[in-house]
């Protein structure tokens, strides 16, 4: 039979199309624009392999020469990869057994359980154990499952494992920062960075499980963390004591380092509003046919807090020293202190509005998208088909916090994320055959 006629829209329907705000998101036009960009940055970071896992890229997409193999690299790697093999990319399946023969073999710690942080031609370099890349072999084993890749079930279930026995706290409904290598040190720090990933991770595994435990974890830490965000204005605190006291003036001396900087960093803002967006949509899924009205309510402080974070990141991160872009850091005043810009800032921020927007139907947030999108055009997207790592204050090119391009996973998830559902995650949602749906 012949395909039935798309229906014309009706004078009045046709009316209030043209005349309602444009908004990038959901349309096809779009939507094929996202998409040939995902197919750029798969392409780009193809050539990543090394002996031991995935290394970290160079400004052209060559490794860089003198570097180790590192864990969140690699599983940020097969995270990425599994995504094209769920999208249907020939060539990405070949990519992720190489990452998971790493994790099996290479990374491994077999006498005391869990991975290496990095690992070189003669073994580990970094023998010690850390919740934030042990955050991202969830993720990534758990994308890797959905995507039928062989083998990766069992990693999934040795993480869950690692990260029950060694990185949770239930008592305080929070992950610890690291251990020494066979798990009798726990390093007396406690950081929300790692926590953030945490959660990505808890969500995902939630979906690809079907275990509720891990979704609940999540929201755990979301409460915990927003608590602390509101106490501080929406200024994340980042760093703590083992009691989880906020530390304000950690690294005082060491402002810009790459993993632990000083003060408040803004894009974790955009990244943990689309978090609680995520577990908002994930609770009130959870519901089913229950009470929703009840539900609602009990999850609204989700939705507030990404309200207000989101909020928070526009007034005090974005063009606010003479120059378009994110700032990389505030004080608790809300004074720029690292004012050079990170793609993954723009990456997150991208995401959050996306969100927002699938969330409320606010056209702001639709609005504010745009706008990005023709920032990261100008000055991020490069002939390579990636995103410049870092700019200077005045947008020009710069490494002095983060050299080359150690990866595609911010940049791959902004050309995701606006074409999935809120619930479940990417991987799922992929899987079940959500996208643009």
């Amino acid at each position: 039979m012949p395909p039935k006629p798309a229906e014309t829209p009706q004078p009045t329907d046709l009316r209030a199309a043209i005349d309602a705000p444009l908004s990038w998101i959901g349309r096809p036009a779009h939507a094929r624009w996202l998409e040939a960009h995902t197919d750029d940055l798969l392409a780009f970071a193809s050539g990543a392999g090394t002996p031991h896992g995935f290394g970290y890229l160079d400004a052209d997409g060559g490794l860089r020469p003198g570097k180790d193999t590192e864990l969140w690299i690699t599983c940020r790697m097969i995270h990425s990869f599994s995504l094209g093999v769920l999208l249907g990319r020939p060539g990405c399946a070949p990519l992720v057994d190489h990452g998971l023969e790493a994790l099996r073999t290479s990374f491994a710690d077999d006498a005391n359980g869990g991975w290496y942080s990095a690992v070189g031609p003669d073994g580990p370099t970094q023998p010690i154990k850390e919740a934030y890349a042990h955050a991202f072999v969830l993720l990534a084993t758990s994308s890797a499952m959905l995507a039928g890749r062989p083998g990766a079930a069992a990693l999934l279930g040795q993480a869950q494992a690692v990260h029950t026995e060694k990185f949770w706290r239930e008592d305080e409904g929070m992950a610890v920062e690291s251990w020494n290598e066979d798990f009798t040190e726990c390093e007396a720090y406690r950081g929300v960075n790692a926590n953030m990933h945490t959660v990505e991770a808890y969500l995902a595994v939630a979906d690809a499980t079907g275990e509720s435990l891990w979704r609940d974890r999540a929201v755990r830490i979301l409460r915990r963390v927003l608590g602390y965000a509101k106490d501080y204005e929406w200024r994340i605190p980042e760093h703590f004591s083992p009691s989880w006291e906020p530390l304000p003036d950690y690294n005082t001396d060491d402002r810009a380092h790459p993993f632990r900087p000083y003060g408040a960093t803004v894009g974790h803002w955009f990244e943990w509003a689309r978090l609680a967006l995520h577990a908002h949509a994930a609770l009130l899924a959870q519901a089913g046919e229950g009470d929703v009205g009840s539900v609602t309510d009990d999850v609204q402080w989700l939705l507030d807090g990404a309200v207000a974070l989101f909020g928070a990141g526009v007034s005090e991160g974005w063009d606010v020293d003479g120059a378009p872009g994110f700032v990389y850091t505030v004080d608790f005043a809300g004074v720029p202190i690292v004012r050079d810009r990170m793609h993954w800032v723009v990456t997150e921020a991208l995401g959050a509005a996306a969100a927002l927007y699938a969330a409320t139907g606010d056209d702001d947030y639709a609005a504010w998208y745009a706008t990005w999108w023709d920032y990261a055009h100008e000055f991020l997207l490069d002939a390579t088909g990636s995103w410049i790592h870092e700019l200077d204050p005045s947008n020009a090119p710069a490494d002095s916090v983060w050299p080359g391009k150690p990866d595609i996973y911010h940049a791959i998830q902004a050309t995701l994320i606006p074409r999935l559902p809120l619930n479940p995650a990417l991987a799922s949602s992929l899987k079940a055959g959500l996208l643009d749906a």
